[in-house]
């Protein structure tokens, strides 16, 4: 009976005549996944930013560094972990694309996450806290080449704007979140209050992802009753099962059978690239009613549905699935290579790379300055991040509208308006309220800018792969590439946290605040031209209005 019970909790049952796991329609939901990645980036980013604030106070007490040394540490410390999300990130994201199950490297994720908190709660010297730094790099490489991968196989590609501007609110909020709290905690209760906020938020992740069951685990246990929707990687893998092992119904033990008509239909279907189907009332040729399937290229809502996330039930994750002969026609060459030959992938990487070396410069400098030129300690330094969070929230908005019109509009618009603020900032070199006011008000704009372009730049590596599989069906093999994709995504951004502390830090030290500020600017308006060139398929292709590259178009 315990033994059940394990394995039912686990959601660990591997044979589809054994009960199901307790409460599997919740725990393998859309809206659970999405809650349990939210929470996992949560984590991981408030684990990053809770030093922010502290460390530059921390380090003089704990470490014993200088006080000249204490800002080139701070920015050591916040670049280590970008380096190792950036070394980390495509290895990991190979490793997932080809791993049975997407929760598995997320909870060893929790583990290095939880190893690297404790070196740096409990470390005295620079070599600890580096270390300790360089885990929680390789921790955040799992969760968001595993995470945003396993949110695209149960979401799909038509909503994965929407469903991403989810993960920017989860994302942005602990940037905020983190260097406020860590700053007020530690002002009042010490350097351990810190850490004992750290570990309760990772022991809530600890029971969101160990609770968690996928979609197509949750598939094992679904019982056809006139439909079964079958799509994406679920899709590939029973497929290619039943095609290895010489089923003449592929299908992973479900009995197909097509009717001449309905075979007929679905060639049709199949050269004009719509879904194929089985009719439920096809009779197999020993008598039995078979099961229903549909094979999809993406998510199969309710009637009337506008949404499938309020759906726990349903079992269809992402993705066009191609037929067993189109499994054989998977690139020779490295699905890392195959997706570094798309200009637009390139495009998007490197908007993501500035988009994050835009956003997280201010992590090294900001504190200080306020620090400076206000005089406000650490309950000051962590409430200045807030107006550049808040607008945030607009995420899902800015998603939503990607994914009806596609990401070239809003993400040049995003990095055209960065342009401006980040000058002006400039203009913040004295002390007083009406520079406070200034202050606030120019990061709040710059908000607003960064979030325009995080959002669709997110889902516009869904939207690729999307194109890539539609134009060549099986390019990446059974599985997909979708946590490469999102490991080479994730390479970028890191390679933005690694670059904006650095460059801002030594900036500042070097050429002064002013020049630091119009650095910032330059490299917003030059990555207008890639991002206008190239998001969405390259712009002198012929485009219809719409997400026409999300769904067609160059990749």
């Amino acid at each position: 009976m315990s033994g059940y019970f394990t394995k039912s909790f686990y959601g660990l049952v591997k044979s589809d005549s054994d009960m199901p796991p307790l409460l599997l329609r919740y725990r393998s939901s859309r809206r659970f996944i999405l809650t349990t990645i939210c929470v996992a980036i949560f984590t991981d980013i408030f684990l990053y930013g809770i030093i922010v604030p502290v460390v530059p106070f921390a380090l003089t007490k704990r470490a014993r560094v200088a006080e000249k040394d204490v800002q080139h540490w701070v920015s050591v410390l916040l670049a280590v972990y970008g380096a190792a999300l950036l070394a980390s990130a495509p290895i990991c994201g190979y490793l997932a694309d080809r791993s049975t199950s997407r929760r598995l490297p997320l909870l060893i994720g929790l583990l290095a996450l939880a190893g690297a908190t404790l070196m740096l709660c409990f470390g005295h010297t620079i070599a600890v806290l580096v270390t300790g730094r360089l885990l929680q790099g390789i921790s955040a490489a799992i969760v968001w080449t595993v995470g945003l991968a396993l949110l695209v196989d149960t979401v799909g590609q038509k909503e994965i704007g929407q469903v991403m501007g989810y993960i920017s609110i989860s994302m942005s909020v602990s940037i905020f979140v983190a260097p406020l709290l860590g700053g007020v905690v530690y002002d009042r209760g010490g350097y351990f209050a810190v850490y004992y906020m750290a570990f309760a938020l990772i022991i809530v992740d600890i029971i969101l992802r160990t609770v968690m069951i996928e979609k197509k685990v949750a598939c094992r246990w679904e019982k056809p009753d006139g439909l079964t929707v079958l799509s994406g990687p679920l899709a590939r893998e029973k497929v290619a099962s039943s095609t290895q092992q010489g089923d003449p119904h592929p299908g992973s033990g479900v009995d197909i059978t097509f009717s001449e008509s309905i075979a007929a239909t679905n060639e049709n279907r199949a050269l004009s690239g719509s879904p194929l189907a089985l009719d439920d009332q096809a009779i197999a040729p020993s008598g039995r009613r078979t099961a229903s399937i549909l094979i999809s290229d993406g998510p199969v809502a309710e009637p009337g549905s506008e949404s499938n996330l309020n759906n726990p039930s349903e079992c269809s994750p992402r993705v066009e699935s191609p037929s067993a002969s189109t499994l054989k026609k998977a690139s020779r060459w490295p699905s890392v290579i195959v997706l570094l030959s798309s200009r637009r992938l390139l495009s998007a990487l490197y908007c993501a790379l500035m988009q994050s070396a835009l956003l997280t410069a201010w992590d090294s400098v900001l504190p200080l300055r306020v620090n400076k030129i206000f005089g406000w300690q650490s309950l000051g330094a962590g409430l200045i991040f807030l107006p550049l969070v808040l607008p945030s929230f607009l995420a899902p908005v800015v998603g939503a509208f990607s994914d009806r019109y596609g990401s070239r509009l809003p993400t040049s618009i995003g990095f055209l308006l960065a342009t401006p603020f980040l000058v002006l900032l400039r203009l913040v070199d004295h002390g007083g309220r009406a520079q406070v006011v200034i202050l606030c008000v120019l990061l709040a704009c710059l908000g607003v800018a960064l979030t325009i372009v995080m959002t669709p730049l997110l889902a516009e590596v869904a939207y690729i792969l999307e194109a890539k599989e539609k134009h060549h069906p099986g390019l990446f093999g059974q599985k997909g590439a979708y946590a490469q994709a999102y490991g080479l995504f994730n390479c970028a951004f890191a390679g933005g946290m690694l670059v904006g502390p650095l460059l801002a830090g030594a900036l500042v030290d070097e050429q002064g605040w002013g020049t630091m500020c119009l650095t910032l600017g330059v490299l917003s308006v030059v990555s207008v031209i890639p991002a206008l060139l190239f998001t969405n398929g390259w712009i002198g292709k012929k485009w219809k209005r719409g997400k026409t590259e999300g769904d067609q178009g160059e990749a």
